[in-house]
């Protein structure tokens, strides 16, 4: 909502508390006789019996006609307000930006909750911008439906206002009715306390030839005044009717006073609230993911710092211990020591065993030299007695 509609709709309230607040006046239960009216209401009453002429029918007839036609004016006005009044346009605007808010759910946010068969199948954005795109969705029809809004607001003002004037008129005529009414019946009074008793002695005192002229308007005079009771019944009915729609009216205009506070109600704390609620949980939102960061940050920290003590201490347990060490371990100057020894051993061990080859080697080279000699010996002693044969 913009801050120009917020204003409006604010600038309107006292308009509406006012008209909402307005007492409208009662009708007087009761027709008022002439004998018990102040003067000015007995002058009203008694001009209104001048109209009857006793001696002309048609004024019986036209007695009270002109209330009655402001009755018809003010039924058809009736009429045609509920005809072209349509509060179902403002009904289904107010549900429709309840609907509209219920629908946005800031649950959209949460990172923790279950997604949805067909979030984990396609896929899911990043929810905070989905959150922002959905908001500027719901936001326009909200938009568009607080226009809408604040024209049925309008509308159902101004009926409210034509309906006051109506019930005025209204009330208005059902007085004019009950003057109308405590005049006829201030005639019948008249005619049944004064003017049918004398005619009635006049006839009882007519001589013979004029008693038939004299009964005739006895009789005459008898059926304007049945005619006037009949003409003054049937006002009675009228005021009755209009007495019925006296609270019709007031019905209608307080069901009109009812949706037009709904509206404003709506227009000035649902849709800001909700829109503080929104910002709140936007806020709310955005704190969290500083949070998550601020925490992700201080574990990557913590993860680091322990990971450089575990490392430090390995490193000191390699360097300590390659420093509390000797130059040449005692086991390898064993092992080295048992190397030499042994290579001394095998050296000794060879060298006894080639001075004994030797010493064979030499003992038979002696055999083979004594071998040879016996051989020379008697090869050179045969070739000497050959000849001395021959």
């Amino acid at each position: 909502m913009t801050d120009e509609t917020r204003r409006r709709a604010e600038d309107i309230r006292s308009e509406i508390e006012k008209v909402t607040s307005a007492v409208l006046p009662q009708p007087q239960p009761e027709p008022v006789l002439a004998r018990a009216a102040d003067p000015q209401l007995q002058a009203e009453i008694r001009r209104r019996m001048d109209e009857i002429d006793l001696g002309d029918s048609g004024s019986i007839v036209r007695f009270g006609t002109r209330a009655q036609a402001g009755l018809q004016e003010i039924s058809q006005k009736m009429l045609a307000d509920v005809k072209s009044k349509d509060v179902g346009p403002a009904g289904e605007s107010l549900r429709g930006i309840v609907t509209t808010i219920r629908g946005f759910s800031t649950s959209e946010l949460d990172m923790r909750r279950t997604r949805s068969w067909w979030e984990k199948l396609l896929g899911r954005s990043a929810p905070f911008a989905k959150f922002v795109a959905n908001y500027e969705q719901v936001q326009t029809q909200i938009d568009r439906i607080t226009v809408e809004l604040e024209r049925h607001e309008q509308t159902l003002l101004k009926d409210i206002k034509a309906l006051d004037q109506l019930y005025d008129h209204t009330l208005n005529f059902y007085d004019e009715l009950a003057l109308y009414i405590a005049a006829g019946e201030e005639k019948l009074q008249e005619l049944d306390s004064k003017a049918i008793p004398e005619l009635e002695a006049t006839v009882g005192a007519a001589p013979e030839d004029d008693q038939v002229m004299k009964a005739q308007a006895l009789r005459d005079l008898r059926a304007v005044r049945d005619d006037l009771e009949r003409r003054v019944h049937d006002l009675k009915l009228t005021r009755q009717v209009t007495m019925q729609s006296l609270p019709s009216i007031r019905l209608v205009q307080e069901n009109d006073k009812s949706l037009v506070t709904k509206i404003n109600s709506t227009l000035v704390n649902t849709v800001p609230l909700w829109e503080t609620q929104l910002a709140q949980a936007v806020t709310i939102q955005r704190s969290a993911e500083a949070a998550r960061a601020v925490k992700e940050a201080s574990d990557l920290t913590n993860d680091l710092l322990t990971r450089n003590a575990d490392n430090l201490r390995q490193a000191n347990v390699q360097i300590r211990t390659q420093t509390e060490r000797g130059v040449f371990d005692i086991n390898s100057v064993k092992a080295a020591n048992a190397q030499l020894i042994a290579t001394i051993e095998d050296s000794l061990r060879i060298a006894d065993e080639g001075r004994a080859r030797r010493a064979a080697a030499e003992s038979e080279l002696t055999k083979m030299e004594a071998d040879l000699r016996d051989t020379l010996a008697r090869a050179t002693a045969q070739r000497q007695e050959g000849p001395a044969r021959r």
